[in-house]
């Protein structure tokens, strides 16, 4: 796993006393190369199913070029030998898009939502529930009901 380990400085607000408050500050390593999605992993909060459900996920949508582009690809036509399934790079592009499309359908309306912010766009659970406007700490479980039924979807045992 790559890890590009930075210093942060956080300051927390602690008990407001004769109107002011007092802030501690303190540093903390913060490795910006870890998804949340192994985040949540690493710390037992995903067990190894929807873990492997989510980074296929990934995959899909990374391999369908979903994310923003500001290039074109001039790869040739068709190269003998290339993948080994004997597809060029858009076939295998809109496979992988059918496949994310079938896994996101599979995880359904109101789930796909956390879903694609944490598995995709990398977004930690506190910023996408406060973006979604959900309570506190709710995220979580609505992220594993998601990737429990897109495991489904990918026949992970």
């Amino acid at each position: 796993m790559r890890r590009k380990l930075v210093e942060r400085e956080l300051t927390e607000e602690g008990p407001r006393s004769a109107g002011q408050a007092r802030a501690k500050r303190r540093s903390v390593t913060v490795n910006l190369a870890e998804s949340p999605l192994t985040w949540l992993h690493s710390r037992g909060h995903l067990d190894n199913r929807q873990f492997d459900a989510g980074e296929r996920l990934r995959s899909d949508y990374e391999r369908a070029h979903l994310s923003a582009s500001i290039t074109m690809r001039w790869d040739s036509v068709r190269i003998r030998g290339s993948g080994g399934d004997g597809l060029t790079h858009s076939e295998r592009q809109i496979a992988a898009k059918r496949r994310f499309d079938g896994a996101m359908e599979a995880a359904g309306r109101g789930l796909s939502d956390i879903l694609w912010r944490v598995v995709c766009a990398c977004e930690g659970l506190p910023d996408a529930e406060k973006t979604l406007q959900w309570p506190a700490r709710s995220g979580k479980l609505v992220l594993k009901l998601a990737l429990d039924r897109v495991a489904g979807f990918y026949r992970i045992a």
